[in-house]
């Protein structure tokens, strides 16, 4: 097997658990290995390291897949590690049908992500390394899981930076477009096909049951408190108004919710299973709120679930608006606004619970400047419209965003809007996205819940 030998002078991050080593951290290679093969990777003096796969085209020359000697990534190879990660997630996962299998790096298998969806799998091959051993996976898949289909979802970008061209398409079984599977007690219906990414995103599972507690004790704000009432010869507790009669309505302690970027709403499908009165349900894209609508149906929900298409930012900045408009025309204040006349700003809506969850902002660094203004913006705008003492809940997925920045940027955020934030929460990733400590570019989801306080 070839040999890459290593910089003398480089950072010994492969010693501190990284598993991938750049162009310029190679002194030299023995052998004559093909784009794809196997090497070993020894430092200065010779010493053996690690074994990885080999992409000269690539910034990234070898990902390690083991720190002890193998000679080939055949069937078997595939197949024990997709036992291992198997194993994790039936241990950490139990009674779920849906999850990421396969964590590229953090399952030592770098490059390659499995998404399981009941009996169909979704298999990204995000590198040569791994685009060549596509008939070993399918057929490991096939031995471990027995799965009705496998279907490829490699059409991103970042192939084309192994020299790879974008693919999708089924590569074993019958494989339906949509997939109804459950997580966290909920159905889910899943567009493998033409769903962002692997057609949903499981990393936030564990994050979209957290907010269970925000759901609930909201009805005393509205002057509904439990009483012992006479009711058919029985004295009962319900829940009366101020007006001293009953209220029927189920929800009544519930909180009202406005989920922002909400792809296939999996954080509104959470806040009705918890309890939430109603629901605002946003994303800028028509496809991916009918497919939060399907979702809130097949679940139930649909009487306590508005849905609008717009731009998360503008429809903040639309509300914040109408709110300062109210709040002037409140305070009498003439000389700022003509209580006579109509009010010019849209909107006016506060709610309980204020969740952001955007794409990324910063997918590279150079970005994170611009990234920084989106953050400060939504957040911004987001805990202004938050009722006094309700919560904003709010996620970051971009890696170069480190948590430090993003807790700094809220911070800034709170000072311009006048507001005092309580952390309540702060949450990565979920167990099916475990992470290799000096892995940082593993670290890419932050997740908070804040209470929010108005300084005045």
């Amino acid at each position: 097997m070839a040999s890459v030998v290593l910089e003398r002078s480089r950072k010994k991050r492969l010693e501190q658990g990284h598993p991938w080593i750049y162009n310029n951290e190679i002194a030299s290679v023995e052998g004559s290995p093909e784009p794809g093969d196997l090497v070993n990777v020894v430092n200065h003096q010779g010493r053996y390291l690690a074994t990885g796969y080999y992409n000269p085209a690539s910034q990234i020359t070898v990902r390690v897949i083991s720190y002890h000697p193998v000679e080939t990534m055949d069937r078997a190879f595939f197949a024990e590690r997709f036992r291992g990660c198997l194993e994790h997630r039936e241990r950490f996962l139990k009674g779920d049908n849906a999850y990421r299998l396969v964590y590229g790096e953090a399952d030592f298998l770098p490059g390659l992500i499995v998404d399981r969806f009941d009996d169909v799998l979704v298999v990204q091959l995000l590198t040569l390394g791994m685009d060549v051993h596509r008939t070993d996976i399918v057929d490991a898949l096939v031995e471990v899981l027995s799965p009705q289909g496998i279907y490829e979802r490699s059409d991103v970008p970042v192939r084309e930076l192994e020299g790879l061209e974008q693919t999708k398409g089924p590569l074993y079984g019958e494989c339906p477009r949509h997939v109804t599977v459950t997580e966290n007690g909920l159905f889910v219906k899943v567009d493998i096909e033409e769903g962002q990414k692997t057609g949903y995103f499981f990393d936030q599972r564990e994050n979209r049951a957290s907010i269970a507690p925000l759901m609930t004790g909201w009805g005393g704000r509205s002057g509904i408190t439990l009483q012992e009432v006479e009711q058919d010869g029985e004295r009962v507790s319900l829940p009366v108004n101020k007006s001293g009669k009953v209220v029927t309505f189920p929800y009544w302690d519930g909180a009202t919710v406005l989920e922002c970027f909400s792809h296939t709403g999996s954080f509104t499908l959470n806040a009705c299973k918890y309890g939430a009165k109603k629901v605002t349900c946003l994303d800028i894209s028509q496809h991916a709120i009918e497919s939060a609508r399907e979702n809130v149906v097949l679940n139930g929900f649909e009487d306590r679930v508005e849905f609008v298409v717009a731009d998360a930012f503008q429809y903040l900045r639309d509300q914040v608006k109408g709110v300062e408009e109210r709040r002037q025309r409140a305070a009498g204040n003439e000389e700022k606004v003509d209580t006579s006349k109509k009010m010019t700003a849209g909107g006016g809506r506060t709610w309980d619970v204020v969740i952001l969850d955007p794409p990324a902002f910063a997918k590279t660094k150079s970005a994170v400047k611009g990234a920084c203004r989106g953050y400060k913006d939504i957040n911004l705008h987001g805990m202004k419209l938050v009722n006094e003492g309700g919560y904003l809940v709010t996620a970051s997925c971009s890696y170069h965003m480190r948590p430090d920045l993003f807790l700094a940027t809220i911070q800034e955020a709170a000072a311009d809007a006048g507001k005092i934030l309580r952390l309540i929460e702060w949450r990565a990733a979920g167990k099916d996205h475990p992470q290799i400590l000096g892995v940082d570019e593993g670290h890419y989801l932050k997740f908070a819940v804040f209470e929010v306080r108005s300084r005045a």
